[in-house]
């Protein structure tokens, strides 16, 4: 009876409000409070005031979820369907006591954030990614594709993006290995940060960024813009698109990696590696463009090899003995994440990439995560570039 009633209330505001022009704030609460006054005298003002700001969030914001998106320690949103809400909270996931009242007021919320987007979703297009002003990253998807409901989830970031430090004061490696990594990056070391989904891949791919000299010109692919460089004065950054329901044509990561090399970029940064574009990037790579970084998604350093290979191969048909000539002389060093037993977040493995022998690529591990903690088991071979730059580890 109540979900009825603030539906009622919500379609009689709509009625009210001037669509045609761009509202502010105040003029939608001004609209809500003279609604209120006519529609809800008997309530407590408490009752008002949480149904004034219920209505301003279903109009102006995302609805039930707004509450979520301003509590800083919810990291992922994952809509079910209208009744189903479960969020992300220091890597244990839970289900939320609120919900959606209709399956309508779901649909607003996902057509909201498309059109803030400028994107589209319907029956003939019915999978968006998207970002939210703040820098959340947004998958929705709708019938006839999602059968139970409209399923949306949100991946949000820290306001502030977290460093070696900080990801040393999780536990997410040692001291010793966050050191090892920055004199690397420092000097120009290519890594590659593998894992599974919601590991930590992007956040480790920023706190190694912060390590990259200043003076250096430095462009960031992603699909979704994601990354802040803060440190970094020469930074370009290039968000791929797609193709909209005007006919537009798609600006794929492969696009963006073959315009960035025409930029004189001395290191390219990839939010992904998920498909033919990694041809592109082995090629630069393997063309002066020594220090570059990029994610991928895999299971183990040696998991990472085989994705990369699958990868090149789909976009363009080259021998394998090619393909891991490419691999071996462009890629320093393989970093692979994953989660621990409490789901927390971590390292567990530092690999350097040795060259071949007999036909394989051939890793050399640095450190593996044994038993909980994260072990050195290995030096580094390849020491040129620390020499060249004057360090030592």
């Amino acid at each position: 009876m109540e979900g009825e009633r603030f539906g009622m209330l919500r379609e009689r505001l709509l009625e009210k409000l001037d669509m045609s022009r761009d509202l502010s704030d105040q003029e939608v609460l001004s609209e809500i409070d003279g609604l209120l006054e006519q529609k809800s005298r008997h309530q407590t003002l408490r009752e008002r005031l949480a149904l004034r700001n219920d209505l301003f969030c279903s109009i102006r914001k995302l609805d039930v979820l707004q509450e979520l998106l301003e509590d800083e320690s919810v990291t992922e949103i994952m809509v079910n369907g209208p009744d189903a809400v479960f969020i992300e909270r220091e890597g244990r996931i839970l289900r939320w006591d609120k919900s959606f009242t209709s399956r309508e007021k779901l649909e607003d919320v996902i057509q909201q954030i498309a059109g803030r987007c400028n994107r589209v979703i319907n029956e003939s297009r019915p999978i968006v990614d998207a970002r939210l002003e703040d820098g959340a990253r947004v998958n929705a998807v709708v019938s006839p594709v999602a059968l139970d409901g409209p399923v949306l989830t949100i991946r949000r970031f820290p306001k502030e993006p977290l460093t070696l430090e900080q990801l040393t004061a999780r536990k997410s490696l040692t001291e010793e290995c966050a050191s090892f990594l920055q004199k690397l990056v420092k000097t120009r070391y290519t890594a590659v940060i593998g894992g599974g989904t919601g590991c930590g891949k992007t956040t480790f791919l920023g706190a190694l960024s912060e390590h990259i000299p200043p003076e250096e010109r430095v462009i960031t692919i992603e699909d979704t813009a994601e990354l802040r460089l803060l440190q970094i004065p020469d930074l370009v950054r290039l968000e791929a698109r797609g193709k909209n329901h005007e006919g537009q044509k798609a600006v794929t990561i492969r696009d963006l990696i073959r315009t960035a090399l025409r930029m004189r970029p001395d290191r390219l940064i990839i939010g992904e590696v998920r498909g033919e574009e990694a041809v592109d990037l082995l090629q630069a790579l393997n063309t002066g463009h020594e220090g570059s970084l990029c994610t991928a998604h895999a299971n183990s350093c040696q998991d990472m090899l085989s994705r990369l290979e699958t990868m090149v191969l789909m976009g363009l048909d080259l021998p394998l003995p090619a393909i891991r000539r490419q691999i071996a002389s462009g890629i320093d060093i393989l970093i692979h994440l994953g989660r621990n037993k409490d789901r927390s977040r971590s390292v567990q493995e530092v690999s350097e990439v040795c060259g071949i022998r007999k036909g394989e690529i051939i890793l050399h591990p640095l450190y593996v995560r044994e038993e909980g903690r994260l072990l050195q088991v290995g030096d580094l071979q390849n020491q040129e570039k620390l020499k060249r730059c004057g360090m030592s580890l």
